[in-house]
């Protein structure tokens, strides 16, 4: 029997050519000794947390794709708590999410006993306050460069995410379809 993935967020900090990066500690569950980007799990607060300004109407409408009603908030808002709860870094209080964009979204494979359907954000180091700082379930966070940070033990989504963000530095248009990696493979909605 397949578990159903939780829906999760994680968040991609660029400052200039680099991404924040950490690594997940050794005693965690899911994914211990990788470099990840900060994120996690939605909870059930964030449906109902305020937001110092809204999402994009773009963003929200690229999120709502596959997002039911209220979750594309909800998920904002846990990738904002999350950068905070993981490296130190705010968005405000109440986080501004208007600034966010939304990259792409990576679900767990079946066969895994822990599964996400994680949203990935891209915000600009700019926005955040705060210096980066280690957690009980981040360590040594890190500015890294995308060639760098490719040769590091990563997951192989946080490899496709990186790939996907590479491409997204190159896009203009960035209305389009959402990237989706399921089962292994990118699919698009």
């Amino acid at each position: 029997m397949s578990i159903e993935p939780r829906p999760a967020a994680s968040i991609l900090v660029v400052r200039d050519d680099t991404i924040l990066m950490a690594r997940r500690s050794a005693g965690h569950r899911f994914m211990p000794n990788t470099l990840v980007f900060p994120g996690g799990a939605v909870d059930a607060a964030d449906h109902h947390a305020r937001a110092g300004t809204p999402l994009s109407p773009r963003v929200h409408t690229r999120l709502a794709r596959s997002a039911p009603h209220g979750l594309a908030h909800a998920l904002a808002i846990a990738a904002a708590r999350e950068l905070e709860e993981e490296v130190g870094l705010s968005l405000g209080t109440p986080p501004a999410l208007g600034n966010l964009e939304y990259l792409c979204r990576a679900i767990t494979p079946p066969d895994r006993s822990i599964r996400f359907d994680a949203r990935f954000f891209i915000v600009d180091a700019a926005q955040a306050t705060g210096t980066p700082a280690a957690s009980a379930e981040l360590e040594d966070p890190a500015w890294y460069r995308v060639p760098e940070a490719l040769k590091s033990a990563i997951p192989d989504a946080t490899r496709a995410v990186l790939g996907q963000f590479q491409r997204w530095l190159t896009q203009h248009d960035r209305d389009g379809p959402v990237p989706v990696l399921q089962d292994r493979v990118w699919k698009y909605e």
